[in-house]
């Protein structure tokens, strides 16, 4: 075992002081030592909890003959850095949650990890470092939050509160309403019900194999989740004493099984970055054009929100994620024989599953749309690629044709949107927001739920190198590449530059010959810093990649 080039033999009569120290028995250093990583905090939602999810999985650790050994990872809630310069650090957080992984986990020569989160960054972040150390791993999210109530109908942090505030600057509802649903969306603790990129992840880290059945869709308050944990522990012993390793289930046709059910459940646009890097650390070529391709072949069988009006706790009861890949594998979209940790593969692992809500789940005749929830777009704005998530757009909205509204920043666009100056057939441009630029990529949820709330969703588009929400609907496209900082074709656009959005086709073009987009170009240069030197974030933006590479950091 790894963990003996620490604990055992005569020179190690100093580190096992240590650890009787801390209370360890000597018979505990002779079983594998779990790495228990646990991004509990008491300032996001989905970890406020994970302290009990914790303890559970450390129960089932023991219970298997394991030695669990407990340590804490950073955590940033999108929701509430949302809409200020704070939303610059979590894409760059997830970074940092693999860096502080890989150091301790090498540090100690645990036999293998045990990754407790819940949320955007966090979850890719844990994956990323999985599959770095290649050692054994499982993965255990702390389930999604329970769907708040509104005037007797489900709804969220991004139905509710987000784009209550349009709706409260354009007229259309009080503040007490508006103070009603701050209230009342999100109701427990938990990642925000939707599925938004937290809830995302938790599922594609199911279909990828490196979590339990049930992991994406059981809510955080119900005692099946910490059954769940107590599984999950005794799961990451198993795979030590049998040596599987992260990549041995991290593999390229485990990735491409989690585009096909991202696509088939209509995710978050944040997990083509995500994937990109987890992809990368377990050295497997996934590639952008892998995305639109599964896209083109597999269809749009749930429609949860904010797409659509079902829950996650919906999508649960109609028999989850393992129903999903069931559906999949019946059509032949999904490998069925890829290893996962349970020990089996994903033909075992749905044997006894089944759909229990066929308007929950559709059949893949009655689909919501014949291709995925997510498109990749290219054209002469967008060279090296746009992702759009088209489970979210109005069919009225999949063909459009505007006018620029060029903004430097998030900030100037939303006050903009809620000045009301934004009109109908209006495309709202925001550039210098990707990964260099910005630099952190933030998320515009904060537009898109100000353009939604004044319902402005049918009739204006948004552009960025920055990226979106999962909980984002309507007609956003992001991750515009090569971003604006980089001389990308964004960077040059003026307002009243004629945008064409063609989704079905995958085209975004600007309407300009190619001598007038390469004259603007000569005459463009690249903005200084927006932060400052000696910081995270300026050493961020020295190393991080394109979003079409995932916004990995290269050297």
């Amino acid at each position: 075992m790894r963990s003996h080039e620490v604990t055992q033999g005569v020179s190690r009569a100093p580190h096992r002081s240590l650890f009787y120290a801390m209370g360890y028995l000597p018979e505990d250093l002779e079983k594998p030592i779990i790495g228990v990583v646990n991004a509990a905090n008491e300032i996001i939602p989905g970890h406020f909890h994970l302290d009990t999810i914790a303890s559970a999985a450390k129960a089932g650790i023991y219970a298997a003959g394991g030695t669990p050994a407990e340590f804490p990872s950073i955590g940033i809630c999108d929701g509430i850095a949302m809409n200020h310069s704070g939303m610059k650090y979590p894409l760059a957080s997830r970074e940092l949650i693999a860096d502080s992984i890989e150091a301790v986990a090498e540090a100690y020569k645990f036999d293998g990890l045990l990754l407790i989160g819940s949320c955007d960054k966090i979850v890719p972040g844990m994956l990323m470092a999985a599959a770095r150390l290649n050692i054994p791993a499982v993965f255990i999210g702390g389930g999604p939050m329970l769907s708040g109530n509104h005037n007797g109908e489900p709804t969220d942090l991004v139905s509710g509160a987000f784009e209550g505030v349009g709706a409260y600057a354009s007229g259309k509802i009080s503040a007490e309403e508006l103070k009603e649903i701050e209230s009342n969306c999100c109701p427990t603790c938990g990642s925000c019900a939707g599925l938004f990129t937290a809830n995302t992840m938790n599922c594609l880290a199911e279909g990828l194999g490196i979590a339990l059945p049930g992991n994406g869709t059981i809510p955080a308050p119900y005692g099946k989740r910490l059954q769940l944990a107590k599984k999950a522990g005794a799961s990451i012993v198993e795979m030590v004493k049998r040596d599987i390793k992260a990549r041995d289930i991290l593999t390229l046709e485990a990735f491409r099984n989690a585009v096909t059910l991202d696509m088939a459940i209509g995710g978050s646009s944040n997990t083509v970055l995500h994937l990109l890097a987890i992809a990368r650390e377990a050295e497997v070529e996934l590639r952008l054009e892998d995305f639109d391709e599964i896209s083109r072949k597999v269809p749009n069988i749930t429609k949860l929100l904010p797409s659509g009006s079902h829950s996650m706790e919906d999508l649960d009861r109609a028999g989850g994620i393992q129903a999903v890949i069931k559906v999949l594998l019946d059509a032949g979209l999904y490998n069925g024989g890829c290893i996962t940790v349970t020990g089996n593969n994903h033909i075992s692992n749905t044997t006894y599953s089944n759909v229990k809500d066929w308007n929950v789940i559709r059949s893949i005749e009655n689909s919501y749309s014949p291709q995925g929830g997510i498109a990749v777009l290219g054209g002469n704005l967008a060279p090296d690629g746009a992702v759009v998530k088209a489970a979210g757009v109005k069919p009225e909205m999949m063909v459009h044709k505007g006018p620029a509204r060029v903004f430097e920043s998030e900030e100037d666009a939303y006050a903009s949107i809620m000045e009301g100056a934004i009109k109908p057939g209006d495309v709202v441009v925001i550039r210098y927001e990707g990964p260099k630029g910005c630099p952190g990529m933030r998320e515009m949820l904060s537009p898109t739920a100000a353009i939604i709330g004044m319902g402005l969703e049918k009739s204006v588009a948004l552009i960025t190198d920055g990226r979106f929400s999962g909980g984002t609907k309507g007609p956003c496209i992001g991750h515009i590449s090569p971003e604006a900082s980089e001389g990308g074709p964004i960077a040059i656009l003026q307002d009243g530059d004629i945008i064409s959005i063609n989704i079905h086709e995958r085209k975004i073009n600007v309407e300009l010959s190619n001598q007038e987009i390469s004259r603007r170009l000569e005459k463009w240069q690249a903005p200084e810093s927006k932060v400052k030197k000696g910081t995270y974030l300026y050493r961020y933006s020295k190393l991080v990649s394109s979003a079409s590479k995932g916004a990995i950091l290269e050297i």
